[in-house]
């Protein structure tokens, strides 16, 4: 299959073309720069030049493609309504292009927060997130409406492995390198859920291999591991010592992602492994904190 990937170089778009490439598919990749274009090219791909706020662009490698994976979104986190804005645009335009037909669109989603004692299933519509507006998907349910094969995959707050720079994990390392502490808040059993970058990259290939059915999915290896064995990791492999604080506390040393370090959202993910034959892998997050960069 010929599959037109959004965020082809990204840290997850890019373990998905080297999933994609390494089961047969051929991928045609949206790329920002020349310098993306040279590494997807070095990876197999065929690197085509766009972003996600050139819909004609988008229109010709959609046009070209047997089925799309969407990982992209605006790299402007000042401005997450216009980059939201630009996605929904996209999403919208994929349907068009795919309407009418059998080809399959993927779309990348994420998980927000649940209640204490809840653990969020695949089949629940989730809130959205106060102040950050990204919204995949109901555009996505929009263009199922009309008769796409189009579906999305949830990915949790960290999707980590070797060499990550710029999710939660590097941050959270930073903060505590920085500050001379690693911290939780309060008891710090609010759980994160999580999964390794190779092993969601093949949630998305299946999905896409299945024909969008059977979704939405969640690439959740581990339901949800609790917050203070994170900071627990982190001041281990740092050697720094491992406080609680509370809220107010928390706020001014996490700064704006102190919302996401409170956060209590676990999630399953039994419905996407018995629908499409998913298991994990890869190591889990405890583990793969070792082999961060402490530098």
């Amino acid at each position: 299959m010929r599959v037109f990937v959004t965020g082809a170089t990204g840290w997850v778009g890019s373990a998905i073309v080297q999933q994609l490439l390494a089961t047969g598919h051929q991928v045609l990749g949206l790329v920002r720069s020349e310098a993306n274009a040279q590494a997807l090219t070095a990876a197999g791909g065929t690197p085509h030049l766009g972003s996600l706020g050139d819909l004609d662009s988008l229109r010709r490698g959609a046009s070209q493609a047997e089925g799309i994976i969407h990982t992209a979104f605006g790299l402007d986190l000042a401005d997450i309504a216009k980059s939201s804005t630009e996605e929904q645009q996209a999403i919208e335009l994929f349907g068009d292009v795919f309407a009418g037909s059998d080809r399959p669109l993927i779309v990348t989603s994420g998980l927000g927060f649940a209640p204490v004692g809840q653990v969020l299933p695949e089949a629940l519509t989730l809130p959205e997130i106060p102040g950050f507006p990204r919204a995949p998907e109901p555009a996505t349910r929009a263009v199922l409406a009309r008769g796409v094969r189009a579906t999305f995959v949830r990915l949790p707050r960290t999707v980590h492995g070797a060499n990550e720079q710029h999710g939660f994990m590097p941050m959270l390392i930073r903060l505590a390198r920085e500050k001379g502490v690693s911290a939780y808040v309060g008891a710090g059993q609010n759980q994160w859920p999580a999964v390794h970058r190779l092993d969601a990259a093949r949630v998305f290939c299946l999905a896409l291999e299945h024909g969008a059915q059977g979704g939405p999915f969640h690439a959740v290896a581990e339901e949800g591991v609790p917050f203070k064995d994170i900071a627990e990791a982190i001041g281990q492999h740092l050697g720094v010592p491992v406080v609680s604080q509370s809220p107010e506390e928390a706020a001014a040393h996490f700064g704006p992602i102190a919302l996401f370090v409170a956060g209590h959202g676990p999630a399953a993910s039994a419905q996407t492994r018995a629908r499409l034959g998913w298991q994990p892998t890869q190591p889990g997050l405890l583990a793969d904190l070792a082999n961060y960069a402490v530098s």
